[in-house]
């Protein structure tokens, strides 16, 4: 006789034997005692949860034989409960939504709905993982399911509903099943191996409800296979042996010398765990797993009953061991193991991965996301683009990550280049009266030198790229190229670092000055229009370029007489600079 499995045999065979599912059994319960058993249902939930088998079990009850009518305890002995129970009951049939997902079998199926039951009350269709029916298939199915004879029902089952067809999902009632709770599911494998006469350690069933993931089916198949693997007392060590997953010393070592930032000792573990045949992604998920029951510990109490140990020594030295790290640390650590797992799983590389991350883990004061630095560097204070940060940047802080580990606090790191002004020798510059674009562009690097003595270098990362295009009516116009587009975009849209850097070089220049950041093309370089106000279009038209004598001359004006050849040979043989232009009255 071949044997049946733990799953098969030990499944529901009334609505009270379901476990986890408590409420929509006594919806359905309630709904067949008061004749209002609907047409079209569906069940979705994840796997395991008893989808299909509450299907049998309402067909069951609107079938059961023992009764002249539908029953809420149907009595599981008749011939149509017997074949319902198998599957090949001739009026309830069972179709597998995947392998019949073609509208060709959906119009098959219509055409037999018009026939009436061989035996029972009604014929009922169970179609198992609906979703996977195409399109097509769908609407096909509308009609019939909207208005079906008197005797059919419609029983779907699908793990997405997300995927199924808003005008299937409005035709049926829905029920969501939800993950059976760990106790639940723990009460249920003690029945079951009481029923097989199996002995197994508590922690060993705990642990069992614990990996199955809330699906009941996942917990037997997994308790049948330790089964096979031992006629005697189940133990965690078996599972362990078995899964490749376990609360061994080894995790908790690794743990430990990651807590005490012993990278030597941690990889030591790590080549250990793997000698001893652990895999990349089974010891990945442990040390995941064991950071997550530490997190716990240290939110809850010693004794919580979140998380699962098997033995009060083993929780003693846990919650000892909680104590190194705080909580952000702990959310910090289980996001790299988790990003470690999918890197192992996709990749082929996987020890170096893996090593990596112990590398990080151990030593994480050291590394820095240097955007974020960018921008602790943008908040520095001496009048430093945005906000004034209080004290130096830590590099963990700027890394996004916790600053400390076991509430020990880190050395402050200093953000390079932030030298005091004393560093820099002190530097004098006299401007005239009048500036020119061509004036600023010559002392570019001198201002740019007298800024840091007097504002420290954050100011400096801005307009270091820059190039100045123009300078009129007290308006810089600063111009970055293409591959500094990024820190001309930072000031289009950081009012407040712009203000900042306007006051720091207003300072500098002695006039208050207006700052315009402007994208270079390279195509047009400086023949692009860097003004574009209302005020400047007259100058361009025609029959409006002249001025009257004695106006202000423009900046095109200023920059002609700069430039024209006879002022530069007198500058020459001079040795002066232009200081002032002014038009003749």
């Amino acid at each position: 006789m071949s044997y049946t499995v733990l799953a098969r045999r030990y499944r529901s065979d009334t609505f009270d034997d379901v476990v986890g599912q408590e409420a929509i059994s006594t919806t359905l319960k309630n709904a067949i005692a008061s004749d209002r058993v609907s047409h079209a249902y569906l069940f979705t939930g994840t796997r395991g949860v008893g989808k299909t088998t509450m299907a049998r079990i309402l067909a069951k009850a609107l079938n059961c034989q023992a009764f002249d009518k539908p029953t809420t305890e149907p009595c599981c002995k008749c011939a149509s409960c017997q074949a319902i129970s198998r599957g090949d009951d001739i009026d309830v049939l069972e179709i597998d939504g995947a392998s019949n997902n073609g509208v060709e079998n959906i119009r098959e199926l219509r055409q037999n709905a018009i026939y009436r039951p061989a035996r029972s009350r009604f014929k009922i269709y169970i179609i198992d993982e609906i979703h996977m029916l195409s399109p097509g298939a769908f609407n096909a199915l509308l009609k019939t399911l909207e208005e079906p004879p008197a005797h059919v029902k419609f029983i779907f089952a699908t793990t997405e509903a997300n995927k199924i067809l808003p005008t299937i999902l409005s035709r049926c009632q829905r029920f969501d099943f939800r993950n059976i709770k760990v106790e639940d599911i723990v009460r249920h494998l003690q029945v079951v191996l009481a029923g097989e006469k199996v002995e197994a350690e508590d922690a060993f069933v705990r642990r069992v409800a614990r990996l199955a993931g809330g699906s009941m089916r996942d917990a037997l198949s997994l308790l049948d296979q330790m089964m096979s693997m031992s006629t005697g007392k189940l133990t965690l060590q078996m599972l362990a042996d078995l899964m490749g997953v376990s609360r061994s010393e080894r995790v908790i070592a690794l743990a430990q010398a990651i807590g005490e930032g012993n990278l030597s000792k941690a990889l030591n573990q790590v080549d250990m765990a793997l000698s001893e045949g652990l895999a990349l992604d089974r010891l990945a998920e442990a040390l995941q797993n064991h950071f997550r029951d530490l997190m716990i510990l240290n939110s809850c109490s010693a004794d919580t009953d979140l998380v699962d140990l098997p033995d009060q020594a083993t929780r003693q030295q846990m919650t000892a061991q909680a104590g190194m790290f705080d909580n952000a640390t702990l959310v910090y650590y289980i996001t790299i193991t988790e990003q470690l797992r999918r890197d192992i799983k996709a990749g082929i590389a996987g020890r170096p991965l893996l090593e990596a991350a112990i590398v990080r883990l151990t030593d994480n004061e050291r590394f820095s996301d240097t955007k974020v630095l960018l921008e602790q560097l943008q908040k520095m204070p001496s009048g430093g683009p945005g906000p004034a940060m209080a004290g130096p940047v830590n590099n963990s802080v700027a890394a996004g990550r916790p600053a400390q580990r076991g509430g020990t606090p880190t050395q402050p790191v200093s953000v390079p280049d932030q030298a005091p002004a004393e560093s820099v020798p002190e530097q004098k510059m006299e401007f005239p009266v009048e500036l020119t674009v061509q004036y600023i562009k010559q002392n570019w690097q001198q201002i740019l030198e007298l800024l840091v003595q007097k504002h420290g270098r954050a100011q400096e990362i801005y307009l270091k790229p820059a190039e100045p295009l123009d300078w009129r009516d007290n308006t810089l116009v600063i111009g970055y190229h293409k591959k500094d587009s990024g820190l001309c975009r930072a000031l289009e849209s950081m009012p407040d670092s712009l203000n900042n850097l306007q006051k720091a070089m207003s300072q500098i220049l002695g006039r208050q000055i207006t700052l315009v950041p402007k994208h270079i093309d390279d195509n047009i370089g400086d023949k692009q229009e860097l003004f574009t106000d209302d005020s400047d279009k007259p100058a361009k038209s025609a029959g409006a370029a002249k001025m009257p004598p004695g106006a202000k001359p423009s900046q095109k004006e200023i920059n002609a007489a700069v430039n024209d050849p006879h002022v530069k040979q007198v500058q020459e043989a001079l040795g002066g600079k232009v200081l002032h232009v002014e038009r003749l009255k």
